[in-house]
């Protein structure tokens, strides 16, 4: 199998975007609400067929969160929150556990709904860019996840079916849209993640990247 993971929320953390908000907005809780909103873009732009690239869906949701409190925006404010979103850090677990896969010879491969250059500066600026095999940006297909052309451009990129891949993720959107296009499916329950197992139930579940890595490993055979 070759694993396949997300990267914001689920590599690297963004909860470093907390003093942004606090300063704006005086509450670093709207972070989540901007996030939300950010979600809401890139889904309602992948179901209307309309493409914008990850940064812009990113101004525009800091926008629609600013109208929401009656704060304005800055165009200065809009590329400070770009820049903190390409200089997060990495989970503490993130780093040992993409070591000990890559030693146990699995083929990893990140998939974002940012673009490939900010995704590249995101993963080296966290120093997790040479645990990949590749890095892939669903920029290139122009669709976002959860949409199934993004897990089936990972599996045409490895020339492989969906059924060898395991997506890896901390949303449950994510993993719905994987499971769907016939991925196998990960969940890491970071802070504040949740997923309804009535609704769907992962593959494999836990708290942190080490645990669901060694799940993995005891599992699954990489290829």
């Amino acid at each position: 199998m070759i694993l396949v993971f997300d990267v914001n929320e689920t590599l690297l953390d963004t909860a470093a975007l907390a003093p942004f908000f606090e300063e704006v907005f005086g509450e670093a809780a709207v972070r989540g609400e901007w996030f939300l909103t950010l979600e809401e873009t890139w889904m309602t732009a992948t179901l209307a067929g309309r493409y914008h690239p990850f940064g812009q869906l990113a101004k525009s949701a800091l926008r629609q969160t600013g109208w929401r409190h009656g704060v304005e925006i800055s165009e200065a404010r809009q590329g400070q929150l770009i820049d903190m979103l390409t200089t997060l850090p990495a989970h503490p677990d993130v780093a040992p556990a993409l070591a000990e896969l890559r030693a146990k010879g699995y083929r990893l491969t990140a998939l974002t709904n940012g673009t490939l250059k900010a995704v590249q500066h995101q993963l080296a600026h966290a120093e997790l860019d040479a645990a990949f095999d590749v890095i892939l940006s669903i920029d290139s297909i122009a669709s976002y996840k959860p949409g199934q052309p993004a897990y089936q451009y990972v599996a045409d990129h490895w020339q492989v079916s969906t059924r060898e891949l395991v997506m890896i993720a901390a949303h449950g959107w994510d993993l719905i849209g994987a499971a769907s296009a016939g991925c196998k499916t990960g969940f890491i329950a970071r802070r504040g993640k949740v997923i309804d197992p009535q609704l769907f139930q992962p593959d494999w579940q836990d708290d942190s990247l080490t645990g669901l890595s060694r799940q993995l490993i005891a599992d699954v055979s990489p290829m």
